[in-house]
């Protein structure tokens, strides 16, 4: 009960104070630069990783990464750079 009304509240905030939604409802932040480059932040940590496949734990599920020969150019807690060839990123439910 506690959980959902903190949601409603920290939707409510972000509607009527004008604040970004990834901030507050604990979002991932996705930025992809064409198919070679994808920078994820606002996650709980590295699931997986492989040269084919990255799977991160989100607040709500999990987000997966496919393609080709990935590389880690940076990681830290809550963010990570990929290198390689994108083929899909897709979001799991938990």
């Amino acid at each position: 009960m506690a959980k959902k009304w903190g949601e409603r509240l920290k939707s409510w905030m972000t509607k009527n104070m004008e604040l970004p939604q990834d901030v507050m409802m604990d979002l991932p932040r996705i930025t992809m630069i064409g198919q070679i480059h994808i920078y994820i932040e606002n996650h709980r940590g590295l699931l997986g990783f492989s040269d084919k496949e990255v799977r991160l734990l989100l607040e709500h599920g999990q987000l997966l990464i496919k393609g080709n020969n990935f590389v880690i150019k940076t990681i830290m807690p809550e963010e990570i750079l990929l290198q390689g060839t994108i083929d899909q990123v897709l979001f799991v439910a938990e």
